[in-house]
């Protein structure tokens, strides 16, 4: 079959993906590093994470707004650019506020990637979901990566010359997405940016049923979701007693279950339903939270971990249940309106994880993770069971 040109946007916006991945991973493997330097609580960095997802979340609408103005090409090479400024801002920050306030700008620079490329796929696959779920695959490749490498590089030249790695493969996926991507005809060129943030635009789609019922969903999945990114190798530290660098091979590991389950539920999801896929994904997840706590030795450690991995590719098939339910019109900033809005709420997740933690335990603080999975299942469930009314 002879490549063409719709491979190649996806490469590279998986490849964006990536390298915006590895910057917001990178810190995860060296938590405690950071925490023993600056002489904070799990709390405090807690707080800094969330910070990184709201900032991250708070982009998503106006970055299908600028893509609508400008195109998905400028925006993403923004925040590819941007990326390789916050990393560098991090390995260099001289106090706790200094690396908060780099890590807000991460999130921010990040931010502008996801919802970009995934209007710019829509135009370009046919089966959404497929593309959607390859796409995702970026993450997980770099949580797969990015913590073994970060921690190996910090156990022996220190955690500012881990985190740094983000900036040098940002500048590398930069360079290839300029070269290869051609200039993407905006949306809306003419439209002031008061008519693109259009009141009336925001309610109907907020109001609309199927997507506010998606956004619940949203919310109380990209919790857990962010609680684990933020926390899991802590947590396999603290709890379970692992090295630095075993636990980085553990998150590595979620990561690679994380990345092949998402391309399953992708498309899984085109083949049979978006809500039977979801189900699926919220039992798994909670299988593996119970195992991960409750478990001991490295079986339960394992199936734990593969369990978790499978439940979080959720997003594969939440994220076309939006694009099911949005207009071509609307694909655009619309998805971004959604993403800021579900991306906000659930930005609690790495927070809320801290703070249990450090009152009660991490053991604690990850069975806190099975109750809204299953708040999503039982709705879902009963959305199914009812006829898919929203």
């Amino acid at each position: 079959m002879q490549w063409q040109y719709r491979e190649t946007v996806l490469t590279l916006c998986t490849m964006a993906f990536f390298a915006t991945m590895v910057a917001r991973m990178a810190i995860s493997p060296i938590v405690p590093s950071i925490t023993s330097e600056f002489g904070v609580s799990n709390t405090v960095l807690g707080f800094a994470l969330t910070g990184l997802w709201a900032s991250y979340f708070l982009t998503q609408y106006p970055s299908g707004v600028l893509a609508d103005r400008f195109g998905e090409r400028s925006v993403i090479l923004v925040s590819v650019g941007g990326t390789v400024v916050a990393s560098l801002s991090l390995a260099v920050s001289p106090s706790v506020g200094a690396f908060s306030l780099a890590i807000v700008f991460l999130g921010t620079t990040t931010g502008l990637h996801y919802s970009v490329a995934t209007s710019l796929l829509t135009r370009t696959h046919d089966n959404v979901g497929t593309a959607i779920g390859l796409h995702s695959t970026g993450g997980p490749i770099a949580g797969l990566l990015t913590p073994v490498v970060v921690a190996w590089i910090a156990v022996r030249y220190g955690w500012r010359v881990g985190i740094s790695i983000g900036a040098l493969v940002a500048i590398v996926v930069f360079v290839g997405f300029a070269w290869k991507v051609q200039p993407t005809p905006p949306r809306h060129p003419d439209q002031s940016f008061k008519a693109l943030f259009d009141y009336k635009m925001i309610r109907d789609v907020l109001t609309r049923p199927s997507i506010s019922f998606t956004v619940c969903i949203a919310v109380a999945s990209e919790f857990v979701w962010q609680s684990t990114a933020s926390f899991l190798p802590t947590f396999l530290i603290e709890h379970h007693a692992l090295s630095t660098t075993l636990a980085g091979v553990g998150f590595g590991g979620y990561f690679l279950i994380h990345g092949i389950g998402q391309i399953a539920v992708g498309r899984l999801s085109d083949l049979y339903t978006r809500d039977q896929l979801i189900i699926c994904c919220m039992i798994s997840g909670i299988a593996g939270f119970l195992m991960l706590v409750f478990g001991s030795g490295y079986a339960s450690l394992i199936t734990g971990i593969i369990l978790v991995g499978i439940g979080m590719s959720w997003i594969s098939a939440v994220l076309p249940r939006f694009m099911d339910n949005l207009s071509t019109t609307e694909q655009g900033a619309g998805f971004g309106l959604v993403r800021t809005v579900y991306g906000l709420l659930g930005a609690s997740g790495s927070v809320s994880v801290g703070i249990v933690a450090d009152a009660i335990s991490w053991g604690a603080a990850f069975g806190l993770l099975t109750m809204p999975l299953s708040l999503v299942l039982g709705a879902v469930i009963l959305n199914y069971l009812t006829g898919s009314r929203y």
